[in-house]
């Protein structure tokens, strides 16, 4: 699959892949791994897959399943003490898809699903020696994609491609570690091009300072992102980045102006 900025640039291309290769023209790309392609008529492209999503329903014995509105049961705290302790309990759960249904979960993801981030993240952690309670919050994230099966990634044609960001964080949401969970996001022309959810590596002594390590986190996918988009032929030279803190603000902000006086006076 191919991208051109024009037609002449289109054909072009074709023209030179077509002196070395056989290639064949199969028009405009419709379906690439798995994920649907589908353009309106004002030019905004969406990606989904609900074929895919379907499919991972039918295997695991969910086509028929409720659907719920969201991922995660609100007030849910999945822990290692929901692991087995005992032999029988490990072996009540063994013959559980787990890994196989977390991966197709993955997959939904890092694709088009940006909306299962937290819940993949947070059940990752227990795959090696997942429980009952595990795999009872991973039906649920099934039956929540059962309920989101036309979900996906909008690029609309008129929307400005200057990249975009949100970041957040909680506190201390971890139980086993006390860690902090934090979450970055990134729109280029009103659609993600790129998101995580994940555990912070250190524990936070303070909301402010969890907000702090997510926002030094996004900066620096910010600043990756950006080196990348400057590369591509849609970067303007006028463009920039910006990045919103949801929580917590006035006090990073606060923060980060104190540094930057400390490190001025020295």
């Amino acid at each position: 699959m191919g991208a051109s900025t024009t037609p002449a640039g289109k054909v072009k291309a074709k023209e030179e892949l077509r002196s070395s290769y056989e290639i064949k023209d199969l028009g405009e790309a419709k379906y690439i791994l798995g994920m649907k392609i589908e353009r309106t008529d004002d030019g905004s492209i969406k990606l989904s897959q609900r074929t895919y999503s379907e499919h991972v329903l039918e295997r695991f014995g969910m086509a028929e399943a409720k659907s719920c509105s969201t991922p995660l049961l609100p007030g849910i705290t999945s822990s290692i003490k929901d692991s087995p302790e005992t032999q029988d309990e490990a072996d009540k759960i063994k013959g559980v898809l787990y890994c196989k249904a977390l991966g197709s979960l993955i997959w939904l993801q890092v694709a088009t699903h940006p909306d299962l981030s937290y819940i993949v993240n947070l059940l990752s952690r227990f795959a090696h020696n997942p429980g009952q309670a595990h795999w009872n919050a991973l039906k649920h994230a099934l039956s929540y994609m059962k309920e989101t099966l036309d979900y996906g990634i909008t690029y609309f044609c008129n929307s400005s491609l200057c990249l975009f960001g949100y970041v957040d964080s909680d506190y201390a949401r971890d139980v086993d570690g006390q860690k902090s969970m934090e979450g970055h996001m990134f729109f280029v022309g009103g659609g993600l091009v790129s998101w995580a959810s994940k555990c912070q590596e250190t524990v936070a002594l303070s909301t402010v300072e969890a907000e702090y390590m997510a926002f030094t986190q996004a900066t620096q996918q910010a600043l990756w992102l950006t080196n990348l988009w400057r590369k591509s032929a849609c970067h303007n030279k006028h463009q920039y980045v910006s990045l919103a803190i949801i929580q917590e603000q006035s006090l990073i902000l606060k923060m980060i102006k104190i540094i930057n006086v400390q490190n001025t006076s020295t």
